[in-house]
This record gives C-alpha cells, structure tokens and sequence, in this order.
C-alpha cells in the first residue's frame, strides 16, 4: 500500500539521519526492513526495495552519503544522512502518501506513529551502532490532534479492526456506530475518520471532535480489507464544507515555513518578529480561512498570523483547547 511506502520513506529518513557514522546495508536492512512483509521474501527483495527507498528519498531532496565503514578498506560501502545537507523540503506525495506523512511529522513523538523507527534504534544499538537521537532535531514534533479519540481510530486503521462509538450530530442524542475504519485524515482543519458503516452497509465519514467517549475495538485485527483505490481524502473533502479564501498576513522565522514560502505572493525580508531568537519574514498567503488555521498551527512557534483577525482567533482558540485537553491553564 502507497501508506505503508510513505510510512517506510518517513522512518528510514530518521533512522539514517541520527547515525553518527556510516551504516552497513545489512544493518539496516536488519533494523528497519525486517518489519516490513515485502521485503521479507529474500534477498532480492529487499535490494529492490532499498534501492528504490533510496532514489525516492533522494528525489525528494534528501543527501544520503554513502562511505567507507572501515578507513583501511573500502569494499563495503555505508550509508547515512548528514544534518548539514538534509532538511526535508516540501514533499509532494499521492494523497494517502501525504496524508501518512503530515500525521507522521504532527506526532512524531507519539509511540503508536514512532514504534517501528524506535525499534530500529533499538536493534542498531545493540549491533553497536552508534545512534545520536540529537541529530533528530531536523524533524521536531509537532502539534498533537487535539481530539482525543485520534489514537485509537489511527490505531484501528493500521490493524484492520473494526471499532464501536457514540457519535454525536448537533441537536441529537448520541447514537452507537460500527465502522470498518480505512484512514484518519484532515480536511478543512478538522480530523475525520473515513470508512465502511457496519450497520448501514454503506460508506460514511465521522468528525472526530463529535465522536463521544471511548473508542472500542471489536474482534480481531486483519478483519476487512480497504476497497481497492480507496482515496479517503477525497472522499472526506468531499463532505466537508470549503470556506471562503482569505488573504492572510503571517510572520515566519527564517529558514522555516518552506510550504508557505512556495506560495506566497507576497514576502517582506528581515521585519520584527514576537521574539529575538531568530529573523522573521512577513508573507501574504491566500487559501480557505479554517485550512489556512490547521497549516498555521502545524508550524508551531515559527509562524504567527497578523490579519486578519478572524483567522488569528481562530488559530488561538485551537491553541487554547489543546492546552485545556492537556490540562494546562493560563
């Protein structure tokens, strides 16, 4: 699946970016290939897959250097990431492909996204591979989804499981759904949880800041499988509303905000920013207002919304409830 693709490119791009030195093929074909089942058949498999792992990555502009692993001899070459030449640029995947992605880099720093690549680690260390978990400060964390019921569909679609939850429409009582989850995805900020409804027999997609109480799993993993050319964020957008563009002002520090950058139509160099840690650029972006507030907000501490006003309240009171879901009071 283009997923479990995009999720493999992710996590073989960190697990060779905190290397302090170079990698033997086989190590890492033993601490980050061996969890995935199509490259389990042998060897020619896995010389397959690697190889086109790395022209992907290198495609999208990431440096893999390749080395000797033994300065007196050099018929075993090495590979790693170096922090100087890699920072990854604008990525332009297949909508599933992109969508893995931007959920991989919001929550890297949940271990339901991080599992495979912590374990990859793990089994390099123990090969006496030298890991430096600094080095991974090229691709930080992110803002967490704030809905509280992200994990557990997330978890779902990974394990083809179906789940059971009340779901709450405005000016209803909560009703008991039974989904066939096929993906979590953004649309037009808001998360949605796209897949079959066990009890309609048919297609349905749920707001996940609707969805009320627990998420439960029901029978066991590998129960259905997703309809072939499933594209779950078409199918979301094509439910949710698209709110009128705006033309927004931003300040953004420098060396940041790559995806903003490319489609500005306006930049202004070198302004004053809220804070002194680093130099600020204003730029003019259009788009639609609450997709504009879920782009702004995956940026962090690097982007901060001027005008108009209605679209920085927006970005603040989606700041506010995830501080008051995390418990922290201002």
């Amino acid at each position: 699946m283009a997923s479990d693709k995009a999720e493999r490119l992710l996590n073989l791009y960190i697990m060779l970016l905190a290397q302090t030195r170079f990698v033997s093929k086989q190590d890492i074909r033993r601490a980050h290939y061996a969890d995935y089942p199509d490259t389990e058949r042998g060897d020619e498999a896995f010389e397959k897959a690697f190889e086109r792992d790395k022209d992907d990555l290198r495609e999208l502009g990431v440096v893999i250097e390749v080395g000797s692993l033994d300065a007196f001899f050099d018929d075993e070459p090495g590979y790693r990431i170096s922090t100087d030449t890699s920072a990854l640029p604008e990525i332009r995947f297949e909508a599933d492909e992109a969508a893995v992605l931007g959920i991989a880099a919001r929550a890297w720093e949940q271990a339901t996204l991080a599992r495979r690549t912590t374990e990859a680690m793990r089994k390099l260390t123990a090969q006496g591979v030298e890991v430096d978990s600094a080095r991974l400060d090229l691709v930080p964390p992110s803002l967490r989804a704030e809905e509280p019921a992200f994990d557990a569909f997330w978890d779902a679609t990974q394990k083809r499981r179906v789940v059971t939850f009340d779901y709450k429409r405005p000016g209803e009582q909560p009703r008991k759904r039974r989904l066939q989850p096929w993906g979590v995805v953004r649309s037009s900020g808001r998360w949605y949880v796209v897949g079959h409804d066990v009890d309609r027999d048919a297609e349905r997609v749920f707001r996940l800041s609707r969805v009320q109480g627990r998420v439960s799993g029901v029978g066991k993993a590998g129960a259905y499988d997703v309809p072939p050319g499933t594209d779950v964020s078409a199918i979301a957008a094509n439910l949710a509303p698209r709110t009128p563009d705006v033309e927004a002002t931003v300040l953004v520090r420098q060396r940041a905000g790559v995806g903003l950058r490319r489609r500005a139509s306006r930049v202004e160099e070198d302004v004053a920013g809220p804070d002194e840690e680093s130099g600020w650029d204003r730029l003019v972006i259009t788009g639609p207002g609450s997709d504009l507030a879920g782009e702004v907000l995956t940026y962090g501490a690097s982007v901060v919304v001027e005008a108009p006003e209605e679209l920085r309240a927006d970005v603040l009171a989606r700041l506010q409830a995830i501080l008051e879901q995390e418990g922290v009071t201002r």
